[in-house]
C-alpha cells in the first residue's frame, strides 16, 4: 500500500510540479528597492545563507518568493536531486526535511532553520528594515 501511495504523490508532482513553477514565476512579487550601499550590506550578509529546498515544494515556493521580495540573493540549494545537499542537509539538520535555512554565524558556528514560516519570519526581522 506505502508504494502505491507514494507513486500516486509523485505522479501528482510530476503534473503539477509544471503548473506550480509557472505559478511561481507570474505570482512572482516586486522585490524591495535599496540603495547600491545597502544592497551591497545585504548581498556581503546574504553570503553566509544558503537554502536547501526542492523545486516543487509548496512552501520552498512560499520562502522562494519571500527571498524575491526581500532582494535577497541567497544560494538555493537542490535537496531533492543532489546528492551532496541532500547529505549536507541530513548531517546537518538530522533531516531532509525542507525547506531548511542554513545560518553560518561570522565565529563559523552553523544553525539550521526549518519551517517555511521560521524561515520567512527570520528574513523579514533581518532584512526588511
Amino acid at each position: 500500500m506505502k508504494p502505491l501511495i507514494r507513486l500516486f504523490f509523485r505522479t501528482l508532482r510530476i503534473v503539477l510540479g509544471p503548473f506550480m513553477l509557472l505559478k511561481e514565476r507570474l505570482a512572482r512579487p516586486a522585490p524591495m528597492q535599496r540603495s547600491a550601499e545597502a544592497q551591497a550590506k545585504v548581498d556581503q550578509q546574504c553570503a553566509s545563507l544558503a537554502l536547501y529546498q526542492f523545486k516543487t515544494c509548496p512552501f520552498c515556493i512560499k520562502v522562494r518568493q519571500e527571498i524575491h521580495a526581500l532582494a535577497l540573493p541567497i544560494a538555493q540549494l537542490d535537496a531533492q536531486h543532489d546528492e551532496g545537499n541532500k547529505a549536507t542537509l541530513m548531517q546537518g539538520s538530522g533531516a531532509t526535511k525542507v525547506p531548511c535555512l542554513k545560518i553560518t554565524e561570522a565565529d563559523g558556528s552553523v544553525q539550521w532553520l526549518g519551517e517555511s514560516g521560521a524561515i520567512i519570519a527570520y528574513l523579514r526581522g533581518r532584512f526588511a528594515g
